[in-house]
């Protein structure tokens, strides 16, 4: 089995983009593009990945981590000269290297796979991905002799007028005989528009050395896109969006508007959940079956469990259990982990605490940097105070305690197993188990008050 090899290219700043941010990091569905890429690449099997990276360099390492490994293009002088800076990792290795852009976040490893397939069916030394579009503009055309077999890659600058008539473009990924590559790499030249060394010009270089290149025709252009300014990233966003609406849908997810529902990439969703409109779901977020999410909740990064409902609220880096109730307009900020059957009701605020099952916070309160049992009750507008203005402090609350409306909870304090407490409280020593804990000031009535005051 021939061994296979991939470069990707993520050296460009991306001058279109308009960004500080480097071109290839910005994201899609909430993932960066030279991501994607890296991704898809790893899902098929190949042996090493390489990454030609160069402005940007050490922030793109630092997203991609020990997916690939870098070698750095220190002055931007075309494609070809990009992939020459692999040649102290791959030179010299039996196989086939793919090539792919950082910034075309939209293939598919099944399109890789069949451009590789084809390579070594026509047993070529080098094929081109090619697409057909009814806009051409700013692709290099591909030219095909009288037997329809690929003679030259023009780009759009070097093209004739004719030329530029061409609907057939190079998607800027290929594969090549590895040694053969690096071979020819070495007899590009610069002798173009732009002054550059570019990566197609070694399918001539190829060609004269009568050896055999083939292509291989994707169906779906809008696979190939390549990110080069905003509109082109909103295209690849809503392209994204698509698609990975349409797998969580074929998957048994119902998602009631998909236009306004915006899932990551690596989200996972369980069957029998319904999404509805205005969702957004970030990062490496898990919510399992039979959920109910939305309208116009906001998930990232976080665990939910089966049958739980997340209704207009907010979720960070938490974890959620089964059949647990949060919202609407419930803010779960990060490090909260709520158990089964837990319900967190409007306008609370949870922030780095547990809560045990059957707990309920049902209204109108704030929990933080808190440690709270099972079965514990927490009336409208209680509050965990956490802070005093320099450190925070731990409340901890064990199961079936009672907290009445409107306590204060002033930590760092302890409530026992099964305590009380009476509405209006503030708390600030510890409640014995099974104690009733009262802190407020007895009412005076003073009658007839207000008719003196009036009459003054």
């Amino acid at each position: 089995m021939t061994n296979i090899f991939a470069v990707v290219l993520a050296a460009g700043q991306g001058t279109r983009m308009k960004s500080k941010l480097y071109k290839v990091l910005h994201p899609v569905c909430g993932k960066p593009m030279v991501e994607h890429v890296i991704d898809h690449i790893s899902s098929l099997n190949v042996e090493r990945v390489v990454t030609v990276v160069g402005h940007g360099a050490e922030l793109v390492k630092e997203t991609l981590g020990n997916k690939s490994e870098y070698v750095l293009q220190e002055e931007q002088l075309g494609t070809a000269h990009a992939v020459q800076q692999a040649e102290p990792i791959l030179s010299g290795l039996s196989g086939t290297t793919l090539v792919v852009c950082g910034d075309t976040p939209l293939i598919r490893p099944e399109t890789m796979q069949a451009l590789l397939d084809q390579h070594a069916s026509q047993n070529a030394k080098a094929t081109i991905l090619t697409a057909v579009t009814d806009d051409p503009t700013g692709y290099g055309r591909i030219l095909r002799d009288e037997h329809g077999q690929v003679s030259q890659i023009v780009e759009q600058k070097d093209a004739t007028s004719e030329q530029q008539l061409v609907k057939e473009i190079n998607t800027g990924t290929y594969c090549f005989d590895n040694e053969a590559l690096f071979e020819a790499l070495k007899l590009v030249k610069n002798e173009n528009a732009q002054g550059e060394f570019y990566l197609p010009d070694v399918i001539e270089i190829l060609q004269k050395q009568g050896e055999t290149v083939a292509a291989y025709v994707t169906e779906n252009f809008d696979e190939t896109l390549g990110v080069n300014d905003r509109f082109a990233l909103s295209q690849a966003e809503e392209l994204m969006r698509a698609r990975i609406n349409e797998r969580h849908m074929r998957n048994g997810v119902t998602i009631i508007n998909p236009i306004s529902t915006h899932i990551s990439a690596d989200a996972v969703i369980g069957s029998d959940t319904v999404i509805l409109p205005g969702v957004i779901i970030e990062g490496k977020t898990v919510i399992g079956e039979d959920c109910k999410i939305g309208p116009n909740s906001h998930i990232v990064d976080s665990q939910i469990g089966n049958a739980t409902t997340i209704h207009s609220s907010v979720v960070l880096n938490s974890q959620v259990g089964n059949e647990t109730a949060v919202g609407p307009f419930a803010h779960l900020r990060p490090e909260s982990s709520l158990g089964n059957h837990v319900k967190i009701g409007n306008f609370v605020e949870v922030k780095k605490s547990t809560l045990g099952d059957d707990t309920k916070v049902s209204h109108l309160s704030y929990i933080g940097d808190a440690e709270v049992g099972k079965n514990v009750n927490i009336g409208c507008g209680s509050i965990t105070v956490n802070y005093d203005g320099k450190n925070k402090y731990k409340t901890t609350i064990e199961d079936d305690v009672f907290i009445g409306c409107n306590s204060n909870l002033v930590a760092p304090v302890t409530l026992k197993k099964g305590s009380f407490i009476a509405a209006g409280s503030t708390i600030t020593k510890e409640v014995p188990e099974d104690a009733l804990a009262i802190a407020r000031a007895r009412q005076e009535n003073k009658l007839g008050y207000v008719s003196k005051l009036n009459s003054k």
